[in-house]
């Protein structure tokens, strides 16, 4: 189940339900009805203005991002989907906040629900800083499909990686 890396946390079924689709060729098939159309978001700038949508909608109070883009150098395979970073640093009398997200760049080619995923989890992070209970209750109100669509973005990865070694 070497393929089935990025399923790694998933209980054992699902494992299995992945394996089975994987190994009957019926993964990308599925994938593809459940999301037929990809997302229009391809630069950096497309980027930053639907991430600050998103932010604006739930996160008005936390401080401003700086910078938002894709990078084809984020490793995926190390689990790596996304990125953010946040600095404060004192300027004078005032406290200066720079705070970035950085989008892994094959998620261009991904369903907008994808995209949504990872931008609603980078975001997240700027208010809960660890994977516990209340930074999965803000990604579940910014998206309510939350836990499927990370489910399903890995089962894309999964099926991605099996195309690219086939």
């Amino acid at each position: 189940m070497n393929t089935l890396k990025y399923l790694a946390g998933y209980p054992e079924h699902i494992q299995a339900q992945a394996s089975e689709l994987l190994q009957n060729g019926r993964l990308g098939d599925y994938l593809q009805r459940k999301y037929p159309l990809r997302h229009r978001v391809q630069s950096d700038k497309a980027l930053y203005d639907y991430v600050m949508a998103l932010k604006n909608q739930y996160l008005r109070k936390t401080p401003p991002l700086s910078r938002v883009h894709f990078d084809s150098k984020i490793n995926v395979l190390k689990q790596a989907l996304g990125m953010h970073t946040y600095q404060s640093r004192v300027q004078g009398a005032r406290l200066k906040a720079h705070n970035s997200i950085t989008i892994a760049a094959l998620f261009r080619e991904t369903p907008e629900e994808f995209l949504k995923m990872i931008v609603v989890h980078e975001l997240a992070h700027f208010r809960e800083k660890e994977h516990n209970k209340a930074f999965y209750q803000l990604c579940c109100h910014m998206e309510p499909a939350y836990h499927q669509l990370e489910l399903d973005t890995r089962l894309w990865l999964v099926w991605r990686h099996q195309q690219k070694v086939a």
